[in-house]
């Protein structure tokens, strides 16, 4: 469970609908929270997710909240039920769904390493729910540890949640956020960072969250964008998986989706018959290895019939250089040149081209070739030609290179370099300041000078705070920033006229205070505080660092100014994170703060009861219809002075509970009445027709709900020369407490409030 705040859009107690009464806030996320909550009429317990206020009205978000609810068709125990969308009075818009008791799997992840046994019966679970979803066209992309619960912590129960960014792939459905790619980058298939998603990228990502929670940790992919694509393109690392786990995560989680199980389905046959799937090898493609060099079988060869020779000088072509064979025997022509990739385990060769008809001379020419590229291809392996050609890496495709420098933490490099000498400068320039240097000796289609092109540009990099550079081949795309000017038109100009040698690409150095000033933040505040002043923290001596969070606590008098005031901040902020706290009130309780007394609180107690039933109502709602009771409770160490109690009306008026025309004695002595200990005083009545003397009674009415507050000032004498008027505006109020105010602030000795909310149901 998560801590709540005064700001959030449900408190515990809070009746929703007239129906749902909120337990415990669940979690916090970017666009909405999620509350527990339970049906008051079937005691049924659900989930509640409330979109924030600054995105109740942005379509983009509603028909995110819209497709989630249209999940509801996918029926199966794995996938959570939802139910449908509802939009509160004030313009909250809340979806609900069932929910599910139990820890997630990233909380079992904190806990350490789980089973394989465990894992395999969650696979098949999860399985079963991807099935049903697919089935409906429907991809949820952002499958990780956090949206899988184990009901009641068993796998075999394991739920599926949090379909808000799901894909529809039915032909014209819409993708709102992120395009394609949605989800967390640990898990996330590296189809999804190139805007490609089906139902082979929830494979891969359960298949990552399976192997996440066997280690025990999520995968480490790098500290930034390029290292993450980059990282992607290779295998995840599955040594000391126990089979099958470890050959069923290898097949969902393969780079190329081709190679993946083309289903939820398939891997549901797996799991029925692991055994059987690992003695075919044929269902068995080499973990990682391209798809070009997964070939059809070779075909069988034909045999080549003499013909007669060419006429001398004639030139032979190409065809004429295959071999001949004997009936039953073959032998496959030579494939790839100097430097070409061997195939991969377990992969076929290519098929032999149908050998040339060719005569004897033909025959003879041949076989002195195939005798001269045996010999030369020797001489490449044992590098004996390498004076000549260079010594024989791997090819890369694509050719990357990502350098990173921060201001702060160590530097890396990844990637494919040409030659040993450029592998050794980086390695040794990364390790001498703390970094590290994962580089691999590769071929490449890169211009001749690359290397020292590389080199050339990472010197005039030198000088900046951070920097990072990423190659795709020739193409380089370099980000910079420094907190000194001199340092930016000096990098700026080293590059005005383009990157070195045959790099192109683009260069962005930035000038930035590396230290954001809290009185740029506080002028913001001033300028749209309108409920009393807002408090800033999270700066540091020097102010806001990188990655320092701004958090702003207060009230503001309506939600467009808590929108409107995490705009301006988020324009200022960076990456920082902002936090607001704020509890949105009105404008007449905003009014009434400017004017009420600063004075401690003294312990007085509200207790509300529903008047028709005569229930506790231990939350600060009351619903259209509804009769609010209130009591204040006396506490026990205040024996003597004045009670005055009031009502600041959501309406703009304020009514005088104590003292008014009916209770005009509010002295706290004859309040006790010769009581001991806390003493409840009620001050506004249950509605009873047959009652005779006259009492405050309310009821609340659809033309004004909102927040009101109930405020107790206890003080050592009478606020005011006589009584109050039992109603009166709010602003005629605050006159009189501005009037008073020099006097009163003498005699007053506490003052508490308690909020009290008046909705439609």
């Amino acid at each position: 469970m998560t801590q709540s705040r005064p700001a959030d859009a449900f408190q515990p107690g809070d009746v929703i609908n007239n129906t749902y009464r909120i337990e415990a806030l669940l979690g916090r996320g970017g666009t909405s929270d999620v509350y527990k909550a339970r049906n008051v009429i079937s005691e049924r317990p659900m989930a509640i997710k409330v979109l924030k206020a600054e995105f109740s009205t942005n379509d983009d978000y509603l028909i995110l909240l819209r497709r989630e609810e249209e999940i509801r068709e996918v029926r199966h125990d794995a996938v959570v039920r939802y139910s449908e969308n509802h939009r509160m009075s004030d313009g909250r818009v809340y979806l609900l769904m069932d929910y599910v008791d139990g820890p997630g799997l990233d909380a079992r992840m904190r806990d350490g390493p789980m089973s394989a046994d465990d894992l395999l019966v969650i696979c098949r679970r999860v399985a079963q729910g991807l099935e049903a979803a697919h089935a409906r066209h429907i991809v949820h992309r952002d499958l990780s540890p956090d949206n899988i619960i184990l009901r009641d912590g068993d796998p075999a129960q394991a739920v599926i949640i949090d379909f808000g960014i799901a894909k529809d792939t039915n032909p014209g459905a819409q993708t709102i956020v992120g395009n394609e790619f949605a989800g967390k980058y640990a898990y996330a298939a590296p189809e999804q960072l190139h805007g490609r998603t089906d139902a082979r990228t929830d494979l891969y990502s359960l298949g990552a969250l399976l192997l996440a929670n066997f280690r025990g940790a999520p995968p480490r992919l790098g500290n930034n964008p390029m290292e993450i694509i980059q990282s992607k393109t290779r295998p995840l690392d599955t040594s000391g998986v126990p089979e099958p786990l470890k050959s069923l995560i290898d097949r969902m989680t393969a780079p190329e989706p081709d190679h993946r199980f083309a289903s939820a389905r398939a891997v549901l046959d797996f799991l029925d018959a692991p055994e059987d799937a690992l003695l075919d090898e044929a269902t068995i493609i080499p973990t990682g290895a391209p798809s070009a060099l997964v070939a059809p079988p070779v075909a069988e060869p034909e045999i080549a019939l003499a013909e007669p020779a060419p006429a001398m000088g004639q030139p032979v072509s190409a065809t004429g250089m295959s071999t001949t064979t004997s009936p039953g025997t073959s032998t496959p022509p030579a494939t790839g040149g100097p430097g070409a990739s061997p195939p991969a385990p377990g992969a076929q060769a290519a098929p032999a081209p149908a050998p040339a008809r060719r005569g004897r001379g033909g025959l003879m020419a041949a076989g002195a070739l195939v005798v001269v590229s045996a010999a030369a291809a020797g001489a490449y392996v044992t590098g004996a030609l390498d004076g000549l050609l260079g010594p024989a890496f791997p090819p890369a495709n694509p050719y990357t290179l990502v350098l990173t420098h921060p201001a702060e933490g160590a530097p890396t490099a990844i990637g494919h370099v040409p030659g040993e000498e450029m592998r050794d400068q980086l390695a040794e320039g990364f390790t001498a300041q703390g970094g590290s240097a994962d580089l691999t000796l590769s071929s490449g289609d890169i211009p001749a000078s690359w290397d020292s092109d590389i080199l050339a540009a990472m010197d005039l990099l030198a000088p900046l705070d951070s920097w990072q550079l990423a190659a795709d081949g020739a193409h380089v795309s370099i980000t910079g920033d420094t907190a000194d000017p001199e340092v930016e038109g000096r990098v700026e100009a080293a590059f005005a006229e383009g990157l070195p040698g045959a790099l192109d690409g683009t260069v962005d150095i930035a000038l930035r205070d590396i230290f954001l000033d809290p009185a740029a933040v506080r002028e913001i505040l001033r300028d749209m505080a309108d409920c009393g002043p807002l408090s800033l923290s999270g700066a540091g001596p020097a102010g806001f660092g990188p990655d320092d969070g701004l958090t702003v606590q207060g009230r503001v008098a309506e939600t467009a100014t808590r929108v409107g005031l995490f705009d301006a901040l988020r324009a200022v902020a960076g990456d920082r994170p902002v936090v607001l706290d704020l509890d949105v009130r009105n404008h007449t309780l905003c009014l009434l703060d400017d004017h009420l007394p600063d004075a401690p609180p003294g312990g007085v107690g509200f207790d509300y009861t529903i008047g028709e039933t005569g229930a506790p109502n231990p939350s600060d709602n009351f619903l259209v219809g509804e009769n609010p009771v209130i009591d204040v409770v006396i506490p026990a160490d205040m024996t003597d002075g004045f009670l005055s109690v009031s009502v600041m009306d959501v309406s703009g008026k304020v009514y005088h509970l104590l003292p008014n025309l009916m209770l005009e004695d509010n002295d706290v002595a004859s309040l006790r009445a010769g009581r001991d200990g806390p003493v409840p005083v009620r001050v506004a009545f249950p509605v009873d027709p047959d009652r005779q003397e006259q009492r405050l009674v309310f009821t609340v009415q659809d033309n004004s709900l909102g927040k009101s507050e109930v405020v107790a000032i206890h003080s050592t004498e009478p606020l005011f020369d006589g009584l109050r008027p039992m109603e009166e505006s709010a602003e005629g109020y605050a006159e009189a407490l501005q009037r008073h105010a020099e006097t009163n602030q003498a005699l007053i000795q506490s003052m508490d409030r308690r909020l009290l909310v008046t909705q439609a149901p």
